[in-house]
């Protein structure tokens, strides 16, 4: 992917796909791009041998290089055999540290989905904006919004409609562009987040949770589902021809999905299940859910770098990062095998399992985009090797292992991001 596409320029003003020519301020200094090539992700052909001019924060012109000459005292950057691409989108970030900000930028993350949202995240956006930080723009979630017993601290917990519709109500007088919800949200909760969440014009997006079916979700309204719904293997078990059965046997299955280790025979469950799951594929059905996502708009947010990482943090060749020196000593520390009780207990005959359902998703992946489900490229930043802003890179690289092409990619990340957050 990284030979693919060179990413020379990545402000946050070239997402907006306008391309809007301004007047220039006769004080700011002007940047000229030229012999560039221009990456056009709405789907247009590519202009070869361009120059692009930039004063202050704004694209102020773009000619053919053989048609133009910089204009005096202009900083003049030759980009024969590169590209110009809009800035990127993590469309599924936790970031937690103002620290962490930059690196988004630095690597041509113009723009972030903060998938669990706190006022702090308010702040830092209009500093951002009035240019006191550097960092991306950012549409920001509501807390997670979890059942009874939530699986994270923070998290507001919810149990009846009366509390879920007051919750909503909340979140929107707050300010949040949408509702976030998780894993352990009862039935009537999440039926009664959906309702409230239409009648004020929220989006709400998340997790599928364990009481909700992938069907029931797209007619419900959820705007986008996130991790292919990975830890109760959600959208895959839609898919399979003895979801009824597979259904009635989950809870037992995912019983100790929490912070705490599994024990061997919560474990032995899982793979059973997952096993099952994977067996019982059936392209008939997958093909019905598909079509339902693209009739009722339903997107998908797959975030393959943490799926990949919690499936491969046995492979020294996978943890042995260059990047973890970017990371808090702290963080490093917590991303280590023996300190994650999710996975810690986990033997060779599990972390097999883990690989093959890994497989599974990547093909999944390529079968609903093909279908024409749309897609969002996220990380999930904060989980153990999802990096700020460099892990985007990664997610793309994975898009296209999972049979995108490498402009696909790109789309999910630009495109597709600029239509999705339309939607926040």
């Amino acid at each position: 992917m990284r030979k693919k596409f060179v990413l020379v320029l990545l402000f946050p003003f070239l997402f907006s796909f306008s391309w809007t020519l301004q007047q220039p301020a006769e004080a700011q200094a002007t940047l000229v791009f030229t012999h560039i090539t221009i990456i056009d992700t709405s789907g247009g052909p590519n202009k070869t041998d361009m120059t692009v001019f930039i004063t202050g924060d704004r694209i102020t012109d773009i000619k053919p290089s053989a048609k133009v000459r910089g204009p005096r005292g202009a900083q003049v950057i030759d980009g024969t055999g590169k590209f110009l691409i809009p800035g990127l989108w993590d469309m599924h970030a936790h970031y937690f540290d103002s620290a962490y900000l930059s690196l988004f930028s630095a690597n041509g993350v113009t723009g972030v989905r903060i998938m669990a949202g706190d006022p702090y995240d308010f702040k830092q956006r209009e500093e951002i904006a009035k240019g006191f930080l550097i960092g991306p723009r950012m549409v920001i979630g509501s807390p997670l919004i979890d059942g009874p017993k939530p699986l994270w601290p923070g998290s507001i917990s919810v149990s009846n409609e009366v509390e879920a519709r007051k919750v909503v109500r909340q979140m929107n007088e707050i300010g949040y562009d949408f509702i976030k919800i998780y894993q352990l949200l009862p039935r009537e909760a999440y039926f009664a987040i959906a309702d409230e969440s239409k009648k004020l014009g929220i989006p709400f997006v998340g997790h599928l949770p364990s009481s909700i079916r992938a069907t029931e979700a797209s007619d419900a309204g959820q705007r986008s589902i996130e991790h292919l719904s990975s830890e109760p293997l959600g959208i895959l078990l839609a898919c399979s021809s003895k979801e009824e059965e597979l259904y009635k046997t989950r809870e037992k299955a995912f019983e100790g999905v929490s912070q705490q280790p599994r024990t061997p025979s919560q474990l032995a469950a899982y793979r059973s299940f997952a096993n099952k799951v994977l067996e019982s594929y059936d392209d008939e059905k997958a093909s019905a859910l598909f079509a339902l996502f693209v009739k009722k708009n339903t997107w998908q947010c797959p975030t393959l770098t943490v799926l990949r990482s919690y499936r491969y943090l046995d492979d020294k060749n996978f943890t042995n990062d260059a990047r973890l020196k970017y990371m808090p000593k702290a963080k490093r520390e917590s991303w280590e095998l023996k300190n994650d009780p999710w996975v810690s207990p986990l033997t060779a005959e599990d972390w097999a399992v883990e690989k093959k359902v890994y497989r599974k998703e990547l093909a999944l992946v390529e079968a609903m985009h093909r279908a024409g489900v749309k897609l969002l490229a996220g990380t999930d930043t904060g989980n153990p090797y999802c990096f700020p802003g460099c892990s985007l890179h990664d997610e793309l690289g994975l898009l296209v292992e999972a049979g995108l092409t490498p402009l696909e990619a790109l789309q999910a990340a630009t495109y597709n991001a600029k239509i999705g957050n339309m939607m926040m």
